[in-house]
C-alpha cells in the first residue's frame, strides 16, 4: 500500500527556503496537528532539523515536508500552500479530509 501523501507547493518550498535561509536552518518545514482550535485540530508550521522516526517525508524543489505519523493521518492528501494577501501571508493547508474549518484557515474538523 502506498504511503499518504502530502505536498508542498511550489510558493510555499519558495517560502520555506527563504526563512531557512534567513535563519541559518535546512529547508525543512515540519507540519503537524494538535487538538484544539474553533474546529477541533489546528495546525502547527516550524523550522525542522531534520526527520524523526516515522515521519512521512516529501520534496519540492529542494524543501522537505515533514510530518508526523499520527498527524499523518489528519493531512493525508494535503497540500500545504503558502498564500499572499489584503489580509496578510500564510501557510494554509488545503484539505480534502476536512469536514469543517474556520474562517482563519488554521483550524479544522474532520
Amino acid at each position: 500500500m502506498d504511503a499518504p501523501t502530502i505536498s508542498l507547493s511550489p510558493a510555499a518550498a519558495r517560502r520555506v527556503a527563504a526563512i531557512a535561509e534567513k535563519q541559518g536552518k535546512p529547508a525543512i518545514l515540519r507540519l503537524s496537528v494538535e487538538g484544539g482550535g474553533c474546529s477541533g485540530f489546528q495546525y502547527k508550521f516550524g523550522l525542522a532539523d531534520g526527520p524523526d522516526d516515522g515521519d512521512s517525508v516529501s520534496q519540492t524543489d529542494g524543501v522537505s515536508l515533514v510530518v508526523d505519523a499520527m498527524s499523518l493521518d489528519l493531512v493525508a492528501g494535503c497540500v500545504v500552500d503558502y498564500v499572499e494577501s489584503l489580509g496578510g501571508a500564510a501557510f494554509r493547508v488545503e484539505n480534502p479530509n476536512a469536514a469543517a474549518s474556520c474562517g482563519c484557515g488554521s483550524s479544522f474538523a474532520v
